[in-house]
């Protein structure tokens, strides 16, 4: 008689609701809405309305969050359900508590850590014991994977990031569009995205539309730089779900993205796969982007600035770029991601 599977039990610090769009919170959430809800319980954060694949799943706990006692809250159900894995740690009193019980309690939980910062000094020292005591250390690119080997010796396999396809599609006509071209950025506004060098842009280049889509620390500064240097055509569009940030890069023939820390940009291979080059730094080596193929990665930002004004003089050069970033973002796939990562969960549980 074939013998029934266990169930394996998931904890993460992740938030399963809809609005939860930043990097790290969507990348969690394709996995586990693919994940087999017969062999897998996943238990994670809940602070609104969750995203409809999460709430539909099976053997799927939604642990609410409020304004205060949230750690405390998820820690109770964690001690109490004994998790075999924990997933994705972050930086923050949640963790650290945890991985001083772990230490404390001698609790048999495998810690799966996902590496998404590229590692230096600085970043080092506040991811550093999520990876140390980890069980399992995977990086989102290559270059990261490098990058946690020469920081800490360890070394790092790699799973991508996938690309969904319900928001990140080509458009159907790929010939020219009516009116001005479009340059997007799209990201967080911090000092490290350095989005004042897309104002910049849009200054030299005064009959392209910039579109700038996020929200964030340095966006005052932004605009008013954008005042300073009358630019007229820049068009800051605020927070978007991932369904309109497709359109918009839908609509885009450029997407220009100068920042110089990274780990593997998500917006890089969602520009991809709706078939707009991108320009990026070369700093983090994105797989998301063949240089020279799908679009450029850049030394300085002479040379971005450069790379720019190519795309835009040159209309051939962007219809072949796009049509082979839409071909390379094939490669990103999150069914396939998901099923790498369960093959991870699978390990790590033998191992126990």
């Amino acid at each position: 008689m074939r013998r029934t599977q266990r169930l394996i039990t998931i904890f993460t610090p992740s938030h399963g609701d809809a609005d939860a769009t930043n990097a790290q919170q969507l990348t969690v959430k394709e996995i586990v809405a693919r994940l087999p809800p017969e062999r897998f319980r996943v238990a994670m954060f809940s602070g609104g309305q969750p995203d409809p694949r999460i709430a539909a799943r099976p053997n799927t706990l939604l642990i609410p969050t409020g304004p205060h006692g949230n750690t405390a809250r998820f820690l109770t159900r964690l001690l109490l359900a004994r998790p075999d894995i924990y997933f994705y740690p972050r930086f923050g009193p949640l963790d650290d508590i945890f991985f001083s019980l772990r230490s404390k309690l001698r609790l048999k939980i495998a810690v799966v850590t996902h590496v998404v910062m590229m590692m230096n000094e600085s970043t080092a020292k506040i991811t550093g014991r999520s990876i140390r005591e980890a069980d399992a250390v995977f990086a989102n690119s290559r270059y990261v994977a490098e990058t946690v080997r020469s920081q800490f010796g360890i070394e790092a396999g790699t799973i991508h990031n996938g690309i969904d396809r319900r928001f990140f599609f080509p458009r159907e006509q790929q010939s020219s569009r009516p009116g001005p071209m479009v340059v997007l950025y799209a990201g967080s506004f911090q000092a490290r995205k350095r989005v004042e060098l897309v104002i910049q842009q849009a200054a030299r280049h005064p009959h392209v539309q910039f579109r700038l889509a996020g929200r964030g620390e340095t966006e005052p500064a932004c605009r008013a730089l954008a005042r300073q240097l009358n630019c007229h055509n820049i068009e800051f569009l605020g927070h978007l779900m991932p369904m309109e940030l497709g359109a918009e890069m839908r609509k885009s023939d450029v997407f220009l993205f100068p920042s110089i820390l990274e780990g593997h940009p998500q917006v890089l291979g969602q520009a991809s796969a709706c078939g707009v080059p991108c320009i990026a730094m070369n700093l983090y080596r994105p797989d998301y982007v063949l240089n020279g193929e799908s679009g450029f990665l850049v030394e300085s930002d002479a040379e971005l600035a450069d790379k720019l004004e190519l795309l835009l003089r040159d209309a051939n050069l962007r219809r072949s770029m796009s049509r082979a970033a839409a071909l390379h973002a094939l490669n990103f796939d999150w069914d396939r991601t998901a099923l790498q990562w369960q093959e991870v969960f699978e390990a790590v549980t033998a191992k126990r």
